[in-house]
């Protein structure tokens, strides 16, 4: 696959960048190159290759689901003004 000059321009025009009549045989080049490089690509095996999230193997820390406080409520709210068991204590302001 290949890209003319008319493609260029068609594709400088969708991506709203301007381009000149003198670099649009540069831009053609660049874009060949590319679509060559991504050809090459279509050419490796791989058959067997299963995909993979990250170059090294990993897994995931997973900790137990348990609902807990934190241990530390007391800490939470030692600096309230008011508190009423572990909860903090605001004045009413609906009547």
């Amino acid at each position: 696959m290949s890209v003319d000059a008319t493609t260029v321009r068609r594709i400088a025009h969708l991506a709203r960048i301007a381009v000149s009549d003198a670099e649009v045989p540069h831009l053609q080049g660049e874009l060949n190159a590319m679509l060559a490089f991504v050809e090459q690509l279509s050419e490796v095996d791989v058959d067997g290759v299963e995909p993979m999230t990250s170059v090294t193997p990993m897994q995931m820390k997973k900790r137990a689901d348990m609902v807990n406080d934190g241990a530390i409520a007391d800490q939470v709210v030692a600096n309230a003004p008011a508190t009423e068991d572990h909860f903090f204590l605001v004045p009413k302001v609906v009547e």
